[in-house]
């Protein structure tokens, strides 16, 4: 090799050499969506409407319709049409987005009427324009043939109305990755996922929410984010003050192609609203660090 071919052989592979470094880099980091849903400021006695003001002080701009109260059932089937409209302009005057909210289930009647309670919050969701419906489960195993009947139904009677049907960890039928799996067997429509809540392992279960999730964690279209520190234990934290470990939590989802949206679910417990928007800026604010990070 004569000196002008060393040259010429040494800048290519530095070339090469820095694209590859540059895809590396590229590769650092995710873009996730963060949210944060309304129980924050709903455990500190707020409406809506200050829930909606709140939300955007802290900074988000999708928020959840997560915990129901008596004078906001959002998608339950009692809500009234006006309610409906009320609320669809209420949330679009306010600037945010709502990309999700929580579904009921009625056990205590029969499956049929149980598939129709459930296919009206299913229009309700999609007259909200809102995309994602979430289900919690059911406890006490004598519910769980119930449960799957009236999920088969749910989710493809969302899928023609373009709502996503999703399920979280919650103890009993939904508590961890045997319990999802089951659940997923037995529905077994392509419209049926799960958004993962590795607070909720932990405090359910007491298992690792990193090992629970390696199962499961390509089913998983978005995440509940809470921190936990021990079974049945307090979940009003500071995220990284609690056992999730967030960074190898999220790694694992960016492996299995995970692409959000994320929704702060609790922060640090607040007397007031006040303070209780403060602590949902700095969950995502740490959130935002660590997607930076893996």
């Amino acid at each position: 090799m004569n000196r002008r071919q060393f040259i010429q052989t040494t800048a290519m592979a530095t070339a090469a050499t820095a694209a590859l470094d540059l895809r590396a880099e590229d590769s650092k980091g995710v873009h996730w969506p963060i949210g944060c849903y309304n129980r924050p400021w709903r455990e500190a006695g707020c409406d809506y409407d200050a829930t909606l003001a709140g939300l955007k002080e802290a900074g988000y701009k999708v928020t959840g319709l997560l915990t129901v109260s008596k004078p906001d059932a959002f998608v339950r089937a009692r809500a009234t049409p006006e309610y409906l409209e009320d609320l669809k302009k209420k949330i679009a005057a306010s600037g945010l987005k709502a990309n999700m909210a929580s579904l009921g289930i009625e056990t205590g009647g029969t499956q049929e009427n149980a598939i129709k309670d459930v296919r009206k919050q299913i229009d309700n969701t999609k007259f909200l324009g809102i995309e994602f419906l979430l289900t919690f489960g059911v406890e006490g195993e004598r519910y769980y043939e119930m449960f799957y009947a009236v999920m088969r139904d749910a989710a493809a009677y969302a899928e023609e109305r373009g709502v996503k049907l999703v399920m979280k960890p919650h103890g009993g039928g939904s508590g961890a990755a045997d319990e999802i799996l089951r659940c997923l067997d037995a529905v077994k429509h392509r419209n049926f996922k799960i958004w993962y809540d590795a607070g909720n392992i932990i405090y359910y279960t007491g298992k690792d929410p990193l090992e629970q999730l390696k199962p499961i964690a390509q089913h998983v279209t978005g995440f509940c984010a809470k921190d936990c520190d021990k079974q049945h234990g307090e979940v009003w934290l500071e995220f990284g003050k609690g056992k999730v470990d967030f960074h190898a939590v999220f790694s694992e989802l960016k492996g299995a192609g995970f692409n959000g949206p994320v929704m702060v679910e609790c922060c640090a417990k607040g007397r007031t609203p006040e303070e209780m928007t403060a602590n949902t800026r700095t969950n995502r604010l740490f959130l935002e660090k660590i997607f930076t990070e893996i």
